[in-house]
């Protein structure tokens, strides 16, 4: 699945054919699927729009015709399909390390993930582990797993929390803090991302490429996971691909065991053409969605800022920017607003609870916080196990334009925690908004007596550089670099 799979009900359900076992050396057989069924491709049609939104839309740089070409090819070494153009290979426009396929032959990467690549066939490695969870219906086995596990139906995707068992607000959770695809969100078990470690490294033998790559890739991904923790001091949530798989570190020796058992004697891996179609792609934050700066999100098109409590990660989507801690968990976002904060909060929990009538009335309180008009209602719901304090705190921006926190606690704190967030919102000045810059990749060819320090120091960071130049490029501090060496540094 992914370094985040989303599977829906209709996709990870539906029949299909199931093809013999398939061994390379004497690695254990795998059942797999062998054909992609209409209903997949129906479900798959269906939900694709949803993950765009999701995941920020399609990147619109020339790498997004790369990446399709080599997910096309190592797609179709899964049996599922022998037609490159049954597989739908997106590139995402996001910054968040994230891979995933869903039935119908639809594939995912994001541009942040492609960054931390380093040749073309680690980024099939990656494609074919995808491919590889759908080939083993591993979605449908874990939605199913989970649909009996489930308190009341009720799962928090992103977001670990509260299950609403009978509560009216259940689909508030549910449309709430794990909104859009979010909800599809499944995790596998150790050994399904075996499985799909172990297809992958099959699709890149039978697909010509060097097996041991995923290996490598997965090694690229302990080292990210080691500097996200170095540099936020674990204050950002989690990254996307490490809450949905096993530690990649624990799984990089046993996928260069795999690849060896493999027994072929491909060793391509398409560096240069990798390296010359990532030149240039966008890293980190799109400005246009929004940046975060440690414990600050800033919105240069929208004008606001908020900054999140210590102890509370921070993950932005193209819809909305979820916080969530040991403390309880927020999500930021917009609705429509006819100039009545009441209103307003009303049409929220409305909408959240489903149209169901389990929302009771209650007062919405006024108050200002930093010039800007503001009101909050906080409603008490029940679980099988507790209760919980959801509160909407809603601003007014200006005429036209509203933006809230839905925020969920343990009963009796509301707002709690995250008052300090609460009172942070304010309006960003013209000139805060203009200083806001994107940053990108740069692929540079390495000069006499140029180290990995010195390069490093070229790096759009003032912080972590050296470490950020090392992961980002595989390499190690005592690496040394020769001339016409081809590396990668972030630029503004």
């Amino acid at each position: 699945m992914n370094w985040k799979t989303k599977l829906g009900g209709a996709a990870a359900v539906a029949a299909v054919a199931v093809s013999a076992p398939v061994v390379i050396g004497q690695q254990r057989a795998i059942r797999t699927v062998s054909s992609i069924s209409a209903a997949d491709k129906a479900s798959g049609a269906k939900q694709h729009p949803q993950l765009l939104n999701e995941f920020g839309g399609p990147y619109a740089g020339p790498q997004a015709k790369y990446v399709e070409g080599v997910g096309r090819r190592i797609a179709v070494q899964s049996g599922l399909s022998n037609a490159q153009g049954d597989f739908t290979v997106t590139l995402l426009n996001s910054p968040v390390n994230n891979a995933f396929a869903i039935p119908g032959g639809y594939v995912y990467v994001t541009r942040q993930l492609m960054a931390l690549m380093n040749d073309e066939a680690e980024l099939a490695g990656v494609l074919g582990h995808e491919v590889g969870h759908v080939a083993a219906q591993h979605g449908q086995r874990r939605q199913q797993a989970a649909q009996r596990n489930a308190i009341g139906g009720a799962l928090l995707g992103a977001l670990a929390g509260a299950f609403l068992g009978d509560s009216g607000l259940s689909g508030l959770v549910q449309k709430g803090i794990g909104t859009g695809s979010q909800l599809l969100t499944l995790k596998f078990s150790r050994s399904q991302e075996y499985e799909a470690d172990d297809l992958g490294i099959r699709y890149l033998a039978s697909g010509g490429y060097d097996p041991s790559a995923l290996a490598d890739m997965l090694a690229s991904l302990a080292a990210q996971s080691d500097l996200d923790a170095q540099v936020t001091g674990n204050a950002r949530s989690t990254p996307a691909w490490a809450s949905t798989h096993p530690d990649p570190g624990a799984r990089v020796e046993r996928a260069a065991r795999t690849a060896e058992a493999t027994r072929v004697n491909s060793t391509v891996r398409n560096r240069d053409a990798f390296l010359n179609a990532l030149n240039g792609v966008l890293y980190g934050d799109d400005p246009k969605q929004g940046v975060i700066d440690g414990n600050r999100f800033r919105h240069p098109d929208l004008r606001l800022s908020f900054t999140i409590p210590d102890g509370f990660g921070m993950e932005n989507s193209a819809a909305a920017v979820s916080i969530t801690g040991s403390g309880g968990q927020a999500q930021f976002s917009a609705a429509p607003y006819s100039g009545n904060l009441d209103s307003y909060i009303s049409s929220v929990f409305a909408k959240l609870g489903g149209g169901q009538g389990g929302v009771p009335q209650g007062e919405v309180n006024r108050t200002t916080i930093n010039g800007l008009p503001a009101a909050y209602r906080t409603i008490r719901a029940s679980t099988q196990s507790s209760q919980v304090d959801a509160t909407v705190f809603a601003y007014e921006f200006e005429k036209g334009k509203a933006y809230h926190f839905l925020i969920l606690t343990q009963a009796g704190q509301g707002i709690g925690p995250f008052t300090p967030m609460i009172q942070s919102v304010q309006r960003l000045s013209a000139q805060d908004a203009a200083a806001i810059k994107s940053r990108k990749v740069t692929v540079v060819a390495v000069k006499a007596g140029e180290t990995v320090q010195s390069l490093a120091k070229r790096m759009a960071y003032t912080d972590y550089q050296l470490g950020r130049f090392l992961t980002i490029n595989a390499l190690e501090e005592n690496s040394v670099l020769k001339p016409g060496q081809r590396v990668k540094i972030v630029t503004w």
